[in-house]
């Protein structure tokens, strides 16, 4: 009589499996960052963290005397939205972003063409806002966000094309140029050249050959020249800055970028103190907003621009790693869009106050007044921290390469 042995009981798969998918998905959501992850997301809490203490110091003189504080709790306000929402789009999945770049391209155009209806508002010659229920926005700050994650989508899906300029003339110059014309149709030229290099910085990190990169390049400073010898307001401008006697249009267009470079150099090495500037009553305008890296050097003097720009290399340094290390071009083409705008930005809104450029209303990113400018860039940083979490590990990456630096030899270990 022969026997059959049943068959060995199974674990019931209802417990083990979802228990192991957890811990797995548990391990991925604790796991490490990467050093270019810490980089950005330090950087851009602490440069906010400073331009909420500058803006309350540069606007105290301003709010009055029952609530001093208006300017900074409105500016706290779109601190306290974006940096939550920063780390939140952090977690979002590369294949988010791709499928939201003709949304949000679509969206943020829309959104600027409400400043040529009864909403907009002209501030300065410009008219690149809108007022909505007593709330003030400026929509030409999400279109830099957005241009940068199309052109990166564009761009990837073309990579094996980009050697025809064809495949690079359509579709990105025309869509380019139109929504520069959308920013240039409020006569802003200071964010139409934010965009220009925007788009220009996406094509140069998509790896196009330079004799193409080329004719797009020249093709941009040719149109920001004629659009600045087309205007009377930018022209007399621009002459301003070249002007060496400055002191004789003292009180015409000098008299902002005198005051500008007055107060930056007043500051000396250690500064007047936080909050004893003297330019901010009344004798330097837009001394929250665009001039606001001078009201740091007269109260905090030298140190304080030099830990500013300090902030700003550790985050540029951040944004290139994930540029260097990624084998992705779309987290290559977006991180480097994003990256030009944000440090090119910086660097512009000095040079305007240190008067190597003439004035363009651009404002330094993080730190001047004006919550959609801050919104956008902490945004825009979500992005960035996003492509970061898509590097490698940079362990397992040496654990890989051990035995091919080593071949034929046995790591053993000591009792």
């Amino acid at each position: 009589m022969t026997t059959t042995a049943p068959p060995p009981r199974q674990a019931p798969d209802d417990g083990a499996r979802p228990g192991l998918s957890a811990r797995v998905s548990l391990g991925r959501a604790f796991r490490p960052v990467s050093i270019e992850f810490l980089l950005i997301a330090s950087a851009a809490l602490l440069l906010t963290g400073f331009g909420l203490v500058m803006v309350l110091s540069a606007t105290s003189a301003l709010g009055g005397a029952q609530n001093p504080l208006e300017h900074v709790l409105k500016q706290g306000v779109f601190a306290v939205i974006g940096i939550p929402l920063m780390f939140v789009l952090s977690r979002a999945p590369l294949k988010f972003w791709k499928r939201m770049a003709w949304p949000a391209l679509i969206l943020a155009v829309m959104f600027q063409l409400l400043v040529f209806t009864p909403l907009g508002v002209s501030a300065n010659g410009n008219r690149n806002w809108i007022n909505i229920a007593g709330i003030q926005a400026q929509p030409a700050e999400f279109l830099k966000l957005a241009l940068a994650l199309w052109m990166g989508y564009v761009l990837f899906r073309k990579q094996t094309l980009l050697s025809n300029w064809r495949h690079v003339f359509i579709p990105i110059v025309p869509v380019g140029a139109l929504v520069i014309a959308t920013v240039m149709g409020g006569k802003d030229l200071g964010t139409a050249m934010i965009l220009v290099l925007v788009l220009l910085g996406a094509l140069f990190f998509s790896g196009v050959k330079l004799r193409i990169f080329v004719l797009p390049a020249i093709g941009a400073l040719g149109a920001v020249a004629l659009l600045a010898v087309t205007s009377p307001d930018r022209m007399r401008r621009i002459m301003s800055f070249l002007d060496q006697d400055c002191l004789a249009n003292y009180l015409g267009d000098c008299y902002q970028p005198l005051h500008g470079i007055w107060g930056l150099a007043s500051g000396g090495v250690l500064g007047r103190g936080l909050g004893n500037s003297a330019e901010k009553y009344d004798w330097l305008p837009a001394a929250a907003n665009d001039y606001i890296f001078a009201i740091v050097g007269e109260e905090l003097g030298l140190i304080g621009c030099v830990v500013v720009l300090g902030l700003f290399a550790m985050f540029a340094v951040g944004a290139f790693h994930i540029i260097r290390r990624t084998d992705d071009s779309f987290v290559r083409i977006v991180a480097g869009g994003i990256t030009i705008w944000i440090v090119g930005q910086a660097m512009i809104n000095i040079g305007v106050v240190l008067r190597v450029f003439p004035v363009l209303g651009v404002p330094l990113p993080f730190m001047s007044q004006g919550g959609t400018s801050l919104l956008s860039v902490l945004i825009a940083c979500g992005v960035l921290l996003s492509c970061a979490r898509t590097l490698p590990d940079r362990r397992a990456v040496a654990a890989a390469e051990t035995p091919r630096r080593f071949p034929g030899r046995r790591l053993t270990r000591r009792s």
